[in-house]
């Protein structure tokens, strides 16, 4: 029981979990009483096409009823939480959000084993380093199945590079700026050239390589890595460090008003995105269609930047169904339709083949066809990357350490040893 411990020493949003919990016995109540129809609540988040699948499953699946739930991001891993934690009230199915994942394996005494459901006969659909993401350390537990990713390339402004004397086209690009230090010289020629800077934000920049790292902040015990020797996050930190001090990055924090300004008017180069940002420029950025092109990063910074896993309460009557459900809705044939819906980048690589993936062209890159570019970004990634409990207030003291260095012009050494202290401290609570 200590993880139940764990879950609720966490103070969570229990109203409206209580709220949705009665409701969801109702709904058990009501499924134990039918002969005839299997009614399972389905917990999701974020913009899915889920719902249109769930009433295709169940036309072809007479006597089988899902009802999908779908919330803002932190409200449903609060509620799921507390439901797990209250031991009534979790639905059948439930998403999970890749960065809230290490959360809930604290729990999985909570969650089907999805390896007992028949999970392992579908293994080989799907990419190695997201399906081992979606196992427990031992790799005998399978708390999820895989849906979307989020691999991360370069989003690059083509009239700014044209301006710097930079390649345009995007093979060429990725040709060129294909090493952490070529990275660098791009930057160099950005600024000088057309006295922009190359990328947004000193975030961005300490995530050019943290993003990759199979161990950052924390081992799998719980263990703070900072101190260690190599550590992956201080060489990210110091890379972070030389860009800012080179004045090639700038100061637009992402999803900010500026920021978003600054993605139309070109006031910066170059992000290092995921696949599901192209969905939020084309439909905030129209001032800049047609001035934006994708290619693959160095492979140093090739790294996955969201996504999520489908898992099941251990609370379901319906188990079985539950599972034969879900394979359904991550089948190849599906990922590719919640990609060309909503834009969820498969995790099955077998869609990377299909010619309307090959061939989905995006107007608002100048009808580049981007999938191509992330579908190569998802496979050079090298492996599951542990991320624990304590992943965020960690990566806020040491973000906060190199904003005071560019802001404040603050001394880098100084300010990473004052956010190893703070990280201790929350280890320590």
């Amino acid at each position: 029981m200590k993880s139940l411990k764990k879950l609720i020493a966490i103070g969570l949003s229990t109203a409206l979990a209580l709220s949705l919990a009665a409701c969801n016995e109702k709904t058990s109540s009501e499924n134990g009483k039918s002969k005839d129809t299997v009614t399972l609540n389905f917990w999701t988040f974020g913009a899915t096409n889920y719902e249109d699948l769930a009433k295709e499953y169940e036309k072809e699946n007479p006597g089988v009823k899902v009802k999908v739930r779908a919330a803002e991001t932190a409200e449903h891993h609060d509620a799921l939480f507390t439901a797990l934690s209250a031991g009534s009230g979790a639905p059948d199915i439930a998403m999970l959000e890749i960065d809230q994942l290490d959360r809930f394996k604290t729990a999985q005494d909570r969650f089907e084993n999805l390896y007992d459901l028949g999970a392992n006969d579908i293994k080989d659909q799907y990419l190695d380093w997201k399906w081992k993401t979606g196992e427990n350390d031992s790799g005998d537990f399978l708390i999820g199945l895989p849906t979307d990713i989020g691999p991360k390339a370069l989003y690059y402004r083509v009239d700014l590079f044209e301006k710097a004397g930079l390649p345009t086209d995007p093979e060429e690009v990725a040709a060129s700026i294909n090493s952490p230090t070529a990275f660098e010289e791009a930057g160099l020629k950005v600024k000088e050239k057309t006295g922009k800077v190359f990328i947004d934000s000193i975030e961005m920049a300490f995530r050019a390589y943290l993003d990759g790292a199979e161990t950052t902040f924390l081992n799998n015990k719980g263990e703070l890595l900072l101190e260690k020797d190599g550590n992956a996050v201080k060489n990210a930190y110091d890379y972070a460090v030389k860009l800012n001090k080179l004045g090639i990055v700038g100061k637009f924090e992402m999803w900010s008003p500026e920021w978003a300004n600054a993605v139309n008017k070109g006031e910066f180069a170059a992000e290092l995105g995921a696949g599901w940002l192209k969905g939020w420029m084309e439909g905030n950025a129209q001032e800049a269609i047609g001035k934006w092109r994708v290619a693959t990063l160095p492979s140093e910074f090739a790294a996955n930047w969201g996504g999520s896993f489908i898992s099941i309460p251990s609370e379901t009557k319906n188990a079985e169904e539950a599972y034969k459900f879900t394979a359904w809705l991550v089948s190849p044939e599906n990922q590719l339709k919640s990609f060309k819906d909503k834009g969820l980048f498969p995790s099955a690589q077998s869609v990377y083949e299909m010619d309307d993936f090959k061939t989905n062209k995006d107007e608002f890159f100048g009808g580049q066809s981007t999938a191509p570019v992330f579908a190569k970004a998802a496979q050079d990634i090298n492996g599951a990357v542990y991320k624990g409990e304590k992943y965020f207030p960690i990566y806020s003291e040491v973000l906060n350490a190199l904003k005071n260095v560019q802001s404040k012009g603050a001394d880098p050494e100084k300010e990473w040893k004052e956010a190893i202290k703070r990280s201790k401290g929350l280890l320590n609570r």
